[in-house]
């Protein structure tokens, strides 16, 4: 396999958006802390449609946060260019605490990768806990001759194959293009507009395969419609215990993850933050929390602080490699 090393323009892009993400820049506006934080209702902008994952999720989370801070917290769907239009309101918003973006990573880790401008500065917006992680499925649709995914890998280097993804720039579009780099396949991306369409497209051998979200694709598997051959992450989804991970075949460079967070305007008081963070932690820790992550095909991670630093960083870096050498674009 040939190691991709980014150039030294798009090192320097990968890190500054990882590291402003992570921090405010030193000409940050100074806000102040509000000790009745918070004193009225409290905006959570979701980024992606409304029914999706993040906004189940969003939903989750809202009931049990309004319970313990005794304020409203409201779910307002932003969805729009991967993320972009949701988390541009976000960073222009005010640094109160009252306006809080819910995400998935790939608006901050493949979006600066893919549009030649981005509507908000990576400073402009930081990190205040993430949720949690959520591989993908591997599927293959039923006229797939290949039962397992090193059989798989071998027929698509054999012969170009097709995948179909929820859209250019999407995650799965992201882990197709890991697969081919990491194993030398030959693969003919087809992208859809969102899940649904593209497990459709699986479903009726429009497409061979797709590396898409489990839920979407779980009736599928369990009426034996669609071939689930691996999750591309670290541990086995608790919707599909009995499918491996690409880790477990030998093909850990496949191991793919989205992550859903929570960012909030760069300036937000450090104290205004800490109490969404244990509002957040309080929440995730609640028993009817955490069925609803597994319904979700999500596993709990609550990480902050370096932990989380890492891992963004780590993200950006490695998609940014694949947005340049397949030289993906958006739609």
């Amino acid at each position: 396999m040939t190691t991709l090393f980014p150039s030294g323009a798009l090192r320097r892009l990968a890190l500054a958006a990882a590291c402003g993400l992570l921090a405010a820049g030193p000409l940050a506006p100074v806000a102040h802390a509000d000790p009745a934080w918070p004193a009225k209702p409290v905006k959570l902008v979701t980024n992606f449609p409304a029914g999706g994952p993040l906004d189940i999720l969003g939903r989750a989370l809202a009931e049990p946060l309004q319970k313990d801070l005794k304020q409203p917290f409201i779910v307002d769907n932003r969805p729009g260019a991967g993320g972009n239009i949701g988390a541009d309101l976000v960073a222009k918003s005010p640094a109160d605490g009252y306006t809080v973006l819910l995400t998935i990573d790939s608006t901050f880790t493949i979006n600066p990768h893919l549009y030649a401008t981005m509507p908000f500065a990576a400073k402009d917006l930081k990190p205040l806990m993430i949720f949690s992680s959520s591989g993908l499925t591997f599927g293959a649709g039923s006229a797939v001759a290949a039962k397992t995914l090193p059989e798989f890998v071998a027929q698509s280097k054999a012969e170009a194959v097709t995948f179909g993804s929820a859209g250019n720039g999407s995650p799965g579009h992201i882990a197709a293009e890991i697969f081919a780099t990491a194993t030398g396949a030959k693969i003919t991306h087809v992208p859809y507009k969102g899940n649904a369409p593209a497990v459709m497209a699986l479903l009726s051998n429009e497409v061979q395969a797709g590396i898409l979200a489990t839920p979407g694709l779980l009736s599928q598997v369990q009426a034996g419609k669609v071939r689930a051959l691996a999750v591309t992450g670290r541990q086995r989804s608790p919707l599909l215990p009995q499918v491996p991970t690409v880790g477990e075949l030998g093909l850990r460079e496949l191991e793919f993850e989205v992550l859903y967070m929570a960012m909030v305007p760069a300036a937000t008081p450090e104290p205004v933050m800490q109490t969404l963070r244990q509002g957040l932690q309080s929440a995730l820790a609640l028993p009817e929390l955490k069925s609803r992550l597994t319904t979700l095909d999500m596993v709990a991670l609550g990480e902050t602080g370096p932990a989380a630093s890492q891992r963004l960083a780590a993200s950006g870096e490695r998609y940014g490699r694949i947005v340049k050498a397949t030289g993906m674009k958006v739609d």
